[in-house]
C-alpha cells in the first residue's frame, strides 16, 4: 500500500471546509487557463502559418524548375517540355504532381481603369485544387482541347476594381519579345477567385499557356518551366536537393521559400511568439503551484509534526504533499484540455471568431490541432510543475516536531 498517497487522498477529502480549499480551486483554474491558452495559441499560430503557406504555394507550387540564368523577372527563357523528369518525377517519394507553366507581364485596360498583372499560363495537366477551393463565382476553364482558349480566371479584387463579372470580355496588352511592339489579346472571364492574399490576388490572372507561346513566338513544345507539388511542406528542402540532382545541368530547382523569402521569414518569426507565450504560461503555472504548496504546508504544520513524531522521515512527508499537489495539477490539465481543445474544435468547425480579411489575409481565425503538440504541451507543463514543487517541499525538513505540534 502506498501510504503517502493514501494520506494525500484522505487530506483532500477532508479539506472541503479548510482555509486552502478556495485557493486550491483558484490554482486549478489558473493551471487550466494557462494550459488552454497554450493549446489555443499553438493551434492558431500553426493554423495561420499553414493557411498562408498553402495560399502562397497555390500560386507558385512548392518547387519550380526553369532555365538556369540570372534573369530576375517573372518571364524566363523557354525550355522544352520533353524532359526525362516530366512527368516521371512523381516516382520520387514525396512528389505529388508536376505541371507546366509560363509567366507573361501584361496590362488589363477597361474604359475607365487600368491594372498591371502577371498572366500565368497553364496547361491541361494543371492541378486546379487550390483555385477550386477559393472560387467565389464562375467555373474553372477547360484547357484540355487542342485549340487555344481565351478563358481566364481573375481575382475578386481585380474584378471589383475593373468592374468585371462572369462572362465579360476584357483586353490585355503585352510587350512582345522584341520589346518594340505591344500586342493586345481578348479574353473572357470564366471564373472569379478570392484567396485573401492581396499581393497575389492583385497580380495573377490564370489562362491558357498557348497564349503565351503565341505572344513569345515559342514552339508548341516549349514552356516557361515546371511546377512541382509535394505531399508535405516539411520535406521541401530535402526534395528540392533531390529534384535538383534529377534535372539537367542547365536547369534550376528553386523552392517557394527561396522565391518568397520575406513571407516565409515572417511566418517563421511567429514561432518566437509561441515560445514566449508558452514560457509565460508555464511560469504562471509554476508560481501558482509553489504558492498553493506553501499554503498547504503551512495549514498542515501540526500534522507534519505528528507524522515526524510517529517516525515518518522528510521524504515520506514530502511525498504526501507532492501527491496532493500533483492531483491539483492533474485536474488543471484535464480542464485545460477540455477548454483549449473544445474552443479549437468550435472555431475549426463553426468559425465563431472572425477576422478582417484585408488585414489578416483570412476571414476567420485558422486552427491547426496537432495531437503530438498537445501531448508535448501537457507533458511539459506536468514535468515543469512537478520539478518546481520539489523546491517548496524542502521546507518540510526544517520543521521541528515539537514546535510543529504546538503550532495552531
Amino acid at each position: 500500500m502506498n501510504t503517502p498517497f493514501f494520506i494525500a487522498r484522505r487530506i483532500s477529502s477532508l479539506d472541503r471546509d479548510s482555509f486552502s480549499r478556495p485557493i486550491v480551486r483558484i490554482a486549478i483554474i489558473g493551471i487550466a487557463l494557462g494550459l488552454s491558452v497554450m493549446i489555443i495559441a499553438m493551434a492558431v499560430v500553426r493554423g495561420f502559418q499553414q493557411q498562408i503557406s498553402d495560399k502562397v504555394i497555390g500560386f507558385g507550387a512548392h518547387i519550380q524548375i526553369n532555365k538556369y540564368d540570372f534573369n530576375t523577372s517573372f518571364e524566363t527563357r523557354p525550355i522544352s517540355i520533353h524532359q526525362d523528369f516530366y512527368p516521371g518525377l512523381t516516382r520520387i517519394d514525396g512528389v505529388k504532381h508536376i505541371q507546366i507553366y509560363a509567366y507573361k507581364a501584361g496590362i488589363i485596360k477597361t474604359l475607365s481603369e487600368i491594372q498591371a498583372v502577371i498572366f500565368k499560363g497553364v496547361g491541361d495537366d494543371y492541378d486546379w485544387g487550390f483555385f477550386q477551393k477559393n472560387m467565389v463565382s464562375g467555373v474553372i476553364p477547360d484547357f484540355s482541347e487542342n485549340k487555344s482558349s481565351v478563358e481566364i480566371i481573375i481575382s475578386k479584387s481585380i474584378a471589383k476594381r475593373l468592374e468585371l463579372k462572369i462572362g465579360d470580355d476584357l483586353r490585355m496588352y503585352f510587350v512582345s519579345t522584341d520589346q518594340e511592339n505591344i500586342r493586345g489579346r481578348r479574353f473572357n472571364v470564366k471564373g472569379i477567385f478570392e484567396t485573401g492574399l492581396e499581393e497575389f490576388d492583385n497580380q495573377f490572372v490564370i489562362g491558357d499557356i498557348s497564349q503565351i507561346r503565341k505572344l513569345n513566338r515559342w514552339e508548341d513544345d516549349q514552356v516557361g518551366g515546371f511546377e512541382v507539388l509535394l505531399d508535405n511542406f516539411d520535406d521541401i528542402d530535402q526534395l528540392q536537393e533531390t529534384i535538383y540532382n534529377e534535372i539537367g545541368y542547365d536547369l534550376n530547382a528553386s523552392s517557394i521559400k527561396n522565391n518568397y523569402p520575406q513571407i516565409f521569414d515572417w511566418l517563421k518569426l511567429m514561432d518566437m511568439n509561441v515560445i514566449i507565450i508558452l514560457a509565460l504560461m508555464v511560469m504562471v503555472a509554476a508560481i501558482t503551484m509553489i504558492s498553493i504548496l506553501l499554503i498547504m504546508i503551512l495549514e498542515r504544520t501540526s500534522m507534519i509534526g505528528i507524522l515526524k513524531a510517529l517516525g515518518s522521515d522528510n521524504v515520506f512527508i514530502r511525498k504526501v504533499f507532492l501527491y496532493q499537489s500533483l492531483s491539483i495539477v492533474g485536474k488543471g490539465l484535464i480542464w485545460g484540455n477540455v477548454i483549449g481543445i473544445g474552443f479549437c474544435l468550435l472555431q475549426f468547425y463553426f468559425g465563431i471568431v472572425s477576422l478582417n480579411q484585408e488585414s489578416y489575409y483570412m476571414s476567420v481565425v485558422p486552427i491547426l490541432l496537432n495531437p503530438i503538440t498537445i501531448v508535448l504541451i501537457n507533458l511539459g507543463t506536468a514535468i515543469v510543475s512537478s520539478l518546481i514543487l520539489l523546491i517548496p517541499s524542502m521546507i518540510i525538513s526544517k520543521i521541528q516536531p515539537v514546535k510543529a505540534i504546538q503550532f495552531n
